[in-house]
């Protein structure tokens, strides 16, 4: 289910706009994390919908390879974690993953196949662990992770200024950590996720 994953990681990087909440930090990353999180909470109820382009890298540690895929996300919030997601792949092969009331179609056009299942159904932890997030509050967000580290200032390919921060779970987890990029208008614009054997997978959005 390598595509609910990558699912799961792009519903977890819009899933970020919930973690508007005081984390303890340093008196030298105080006024970042704290005007970060102002412009997540603006961006967050200010949020209707969101189109834009996503880029998507995989990297195995073991090979020392990665695989780059591009595509279209459509992403309109609704009640309760309950939103509706449209992920269309062009590169390096065109797939459509549709996500809306907990339920999943992935239509693969080469072979003239559609799966369709819950998001509940997922067995595999580590799309278990990526998908939660999708239906998490503000509150169980701030109990999974513990407080910001490695905050900083960092610009991205294209010139977008952002800030950075590290989102570590404070239980066992299929990953070992989540960075985030935000961008000056409160999105969160790219994710990386690090799995427990170092492979990671990068999820970007342009053109927002």
């Amino acid at each position: 289910m390598k595509k609910i994953f990558s699912l799961g990681l792009v519903m977890g990087l819009l899933a970020v706009l919930t973690v508007a909440s005081v984390h303890k930090t340093s008196a030298q990353t105080a006024g970042l994390v704290s005007s970060t999180l102002s412009r997540m909470d603006r961006a967050k109820h200010s949020l209707k919908t969101l189109r834009a382009d996503i880029t998507m890298e995989k990297y195995n540690a073991q090979l020392h390879d990665k695989d780059t895929f591009q595509g279209i996300v459509l992403y309109i919030p609704g009640l309760a974690g309950n939103a509706f997601v449209r992920l269309e792949w062009t590169k390096p092969q065109h797939e459509t993953l549709v996500v809306a009331n907990g339920n999943y179609t992935l239509y693969r056009p080469r072979l003239s196949m559609a799966y369709v299942g819950k998001t509940g159904s997922i067995k595999s932890q580590k799309d278990s662990d990526v998908l939660e997030l999708m239906s998490m509050s503000a509150a169980q967000l701030r109990t999974k992770f513990g407080e910001f580290q490695d905050t900083r200032e960092e610009t991205l390919w294209g010139g977008v200024h952002t800030t950075h921060f590290t989102a570590v779970p404070k239980t066992a987890a299929s990953y070992k950590y989540i960075e985030v990029w935000v961008d000056d208008s409160g999105m969160p614009v790219q994710t990386k996720m690090v799995e427990n054997n170092d492979d990671s997978t990068t999820v970007r959005l342009s053109n927002v």
